[in-house]
């Protein structure tokens, strides 16, 4: 660009120039950071950043599946459009972060929890005391490394946690939220989790006192649903007939205090071990699903393969539990496929036992097989990209400066359509 044209651009009004950036693809948006120091101070502004989210979120549909790879100790992640039928295009990023392998643990991350662009890793090596957690922007390329949370073996005993991951729009902060749960008081239930709390506003964990946690336990790698500003998990407490209650525990971001959600009946479910129930909680347009994927009995050493989705309709009614699907396994070794998650448009997605990844719809009751092979451990999410954390000094890499020729075309193409 020459001076004449730069000086141009610069003198544009500055309400012109952010309706401007507003319409650009982030790629496009992170070169013109490096165009002058004039557009950088208004692009990582905070103010921009949280404009430029909101005027893409309802127009921004994709889709993030993860799957590990084994082999590189690595993860990869591949980015669909959520309008596109057959989800055949689509962005890969490659995890910029590799875990050491040990005894007890592959060496890969594994997604905790996704909210506005950012994903929440963890290693979740809890066995050999590592805890390593990550906040990750995959489209700015920027990252941060959490420090090591205030639970630990060495004070507690070994442990198993679950982690959780959101946005607190009253104080405009993310939080990453660790549920601990001592492994020699798992199956008791009467005993209280130790909760530490991490604040990116202020880069420190906080521990809560006990009296403010229920009475209950959270199985680590406990997938988590994060819905009108609050975490959920399955929990489960003992009563006092010594069976098993099971139960949704939330957490919300902005008061930071404990709620609890019934679960609906689940025929055949005796109450004598938690194990018994394979349940889990997803997220379901503004309220939340329960996925349920079998029984198992102690007794016969047999697991009952089959696949319950339960929907709220209405958020924190228990009555409005919906069962929206019943499928079960008539072959011991058929394989009845395992729910992943939901789409935008409430399409839920699945996993099968051989690797495939395919659509069902609620509605129309049609099955959709995908051109996409998963692993058991596959996340699944709606994503919308952002610039989150674009504005933080962090460790982290950028996109080289390219394309600046292209950039300035649309830039003027962009120009061209405002001024219509």
């Amino acid at each position: 660009m020459s001076d004449d044209n730069k000086k141009n651009w610069e003198c544009l009004p500055g309400e012109i120039v952010t309706d401007i950036f507003l319409r650009l693809p982030i790629k496009s948006i992170i070169i013109c950071t490096s165009v002058s120091k004039t557009w950088r101070r208004l692009i990582q502004n905070p103010t921009f950043i949280s404009t430029h989210l909101i005027h893409h979120s309802n127009t921004n549909h994709n889709f993030l599946l993860s799957r590990p790879c084994l082999q590189q100790h690595q993860e990869f992640y591949t980015l669909h459009n959520e309008d596109d039928p057959d989800f055949t295009q689509h962005t890969r990023f490659d995890s910029p972060f590799h875990a050491p392998k040990s005894k007890h643990y592959n060496g890969t991350f594994r997604v905790v929890g996704m909210c506005n662009g950012l994903l929440c890793l963890a290693d979740d090596d809890i066995l050999t005391d590592t805890n390593k957690f990550f906040v990750w922007n995959p489209c700015v390329r920027k990252f941060l490394k959490l420090p090591d949370p205030n639970i630990t073996s060495f004070t507690l005993g070994e442990f198993t946690a679950s982690i959780g991951f959101g946005f607190d729009p009253k104080t405009n902060d993310y939080k990453v939220v660790m549920v601990a749960t001592l492994l020699h008081r798992l199956h008791h239930s009467r005993s209280r989790p130790m909760v530490a709390v991490y604040s990116l506003s202020t880069g420190k964990w906080r521990m809560f006192k006990d009296h403010v946690v229920p009475t209950c336990a959270v199985r680590g790698r406990e997938p988590q649903a994060f819905v009108n500003g609050a975490l959920h998990w399955l929990a489960w407490k003992r009563t006092n007939d010594r069976k098993f209650h099971p139960f949704v525990l939330v957490f919300d971001l902005g008061d930071e205090i404990f709620r609890e959600i019934s679960l609906p009946e689940f025929p055949g479910y005796t109450r004598e071990s938690v194990e018994a129930l394979g349940i889990s909680v997803s997220v379901y347009g503004n309220s939340i699903a329960l996925f349920h994927n079998g029984y198992f009995s102690f007794e016969r050493q047999h697991f009952s393969g089959c696949l319950n989705i339960w929907v709220m309709k209405e958020y924190a009614v228990a009555s409005s539990w919906t069962k929206v699907l019943t499928t079960i396994d008539q072959d011991p070794g058929g394989g009845v496929p395992r729910a992943l998650g939901y789409k935008r448009n409430g399409e839920v997605v699945l996993l099968k036992d051989g690797g495939q990844i395919i659509l069902w719809n609620p509605e129309s009751q049609n099955i959709k097989h995908l051109r996409i092979t998963g692993y058991q451990y596959s996340f699944v999410g709606s994503y919308v990209e952002s610039l989150v954390l674009l504005d933080k000094s962090t460790k982290g890499k950028w996109f080289p400066s390219s394309g600046f020729v292209e950039l300035i075309d649309l830039l003027h193409h962009t120009w061209s359509q405002f001024s219509c």
